[in-house]
């Protein structure tokens, strides 16, 4: 147990905690997604998790969380409770690849652990979280369909180009890196979490789920490809998306954040409904 008396409120979590974990993302469902869906699939069992989340507990009430696997997710914490994660953060800080969360408790976190962390490759501090929980009144694609493993071989090299756009390097640089991504991309379709678009020249357009939970689905990966931007299949495209996740019932709200300065999308999204309830921050490493 950690010395301090802040750090002494601190632990692991384990699958005993599940529920009163899960009870804290729910204060706030929507922005809480990533860690509620890991809590539900992985009941906090660190075998599964990839990593660990910890708690602040106030006497036994958890009042603050902090996912720690490849990405760092805080929960409910506000720019005070992430000191109590300070030095557990730092020892893991070797296999964290991003920082995400609302963009007062990132900032907050960072500059507690900026002098002792490697250097992000990419910081992104204003990134509007947006929300939709109505099917859109634009017109969808009727050709954005749910991808199948037949389609593997064409959505594959849209996936990995998408990826390689947003976060600035390949999927497939790392050793291993290659399968594993594609693995990820096949989950997604057997999920039925992949939708896409398709022309005689590949992938048109595409969106992932990249997570649900009772309260809401959020997409990930959505992409254009470069020669059929500006025919406004973005807007299409995420309203046929929207349509699907709410008319199937996978989630009752869909959620996704988005870079500040994409001015196309953030225009995109607002065509389709979206609106902004909070602000995301993410640092890449």
């Amino acid at each position: 147990m950690l010395r301090t008396r802040e750090l002494s409120q601190v632990r692991v979590l384990g699958p005993a905690d599940r529920d009163r974990f899960i009870a804290l993302a729910e204060q706030e469902p929507v922005v809480n997604v990533f860690a509620d869906y890991r809590a539900r699939l992985t009941n906090l069992d660190e075998r599964w998790l990839g990593g660990q989340v910890w708690g602040r507990f106030d006497g036994e009430e958890l009042v603050a969380g902090c996912h720690l696997g490849a990405n760092l997710v805080p929960v409910q914490c506000t720019p005070d409770d992430v000191g109590a994660f300070v030095e557990v953060a730092l020892r893991r800080r070797s296999s964290v690849g991003t920082i995400v969360g609302p963009s007062d408790v990132v900032t907050s976190l960072w500059s507690l652990v900026e002098s002792r962390w490697a250097r992000p490759r990419e910081v992104r501090m204003c990134q509007p979280h947006l929300e939709i929980a109505h099917v859109p009144t634009v017109a969808a694609a009727t050709d954005v369909r749910p991808t199948t493993q037949r389609d593997l071989e064409v959505l594959y090299p849209a996936c990995v180009a998408m990826y390689t756009e947003e976060v600035g390097v390949s999927p497939e640089n790392d050793a291993g890196g290659g399968d594993l991504y594609r693995a990820r991309v096949q989950q997604l379709i057997g999920r039925g979490w992949s939708m896409a678009s398709f022309d005689d020249r590949g992938v048109v357009f595409k969106a992932e789920v990249a997570c649900v939970t009772p309260y809401a689905a959020q997409v990930q990966g959505v992409w254009v490809r470069p020669d059929r931007r500006g025919e406004g299949l973005a807007v299409s495209g995420m309203s046929a998306v929207v349509a699907h996740v709410l008319g199937s019932g996978m989630a009752p709200v869909v959620s996704l954040y988005v870079n500040e300065w994409n001015s196309a999308a953030r225009a995109a999204y607002a065509r389709v409904g979206f609106e902004q309830t909070a602000t995301f921050a993410t640092l890449m490493f």
